[in-house]
């Protein structure tokens, strides 16, 4: 595994960048850069399973099953990721998920002067970590644009 670093500064207030980042309407609009669709089901409180969801190509509903490892509201939030959903199954078991099981991904709000600075810290494996260094930083962009219209 490979950790990733993406950050942006947006002009707002943690508080309400959080809120942006994580509320369960305006995730779907930031996280479709990774995957049209996408969605979550679950809450971010600390210990709780969290499903990161998307259509596939098929039109079956696949993506990950976490927990919210930590969450200090407004501050931090770190979720490791446990495995795969696939046709609405978990799969926290097989080969493919012992390799990636355990992954962590942090985001960490720190305002500086009025503006928020995002730090997104990621695990990752060879497989993903092209599509991420693409799409993170439009993903960011994105929530950027949602924080400062």
């Amino acid at each position: 595994m490979e950790k990733l670093h993406f950050s942006i500064t947006i002009n707002a207030p943690k508080e309400m960048v959080w809120d942006t980042m994580l509320d369960e309407k305006t995730y779907r609009v930031w996280t479709r850069v990774f995957m049209p669709g996408s969605f979550y089901e679950g809450n971010w409180d600390q210990g709780s399973k969290l499903y990161f969801l998307a259509p596939d190509k098929t039109g079956k509903t696949s993506g990950m099953v976490s927990r919210i490892k930590e969450n200090r509201k407004y501050e931090y939030v770190s979720i490791e990721h446990l495995g795969f959903v696939e046709n609405g199954k978990e799969d926290t078991t097989s080969e493919a998920v012992k390799n990636w099981s355990g992954a962590l991904e942090n985001y960490i709000f720190r305002e500086i002067n009025g503006k928020t600075e995002v730090l997104v810290e990621l695990d990752t494996s060879d497989e993903y970590k092209d599509m991420f260094l693409e799409t993170w930083p439009k993903a960011l962009e994105k929530l950027k644009s949602l924080c400062e219209k």
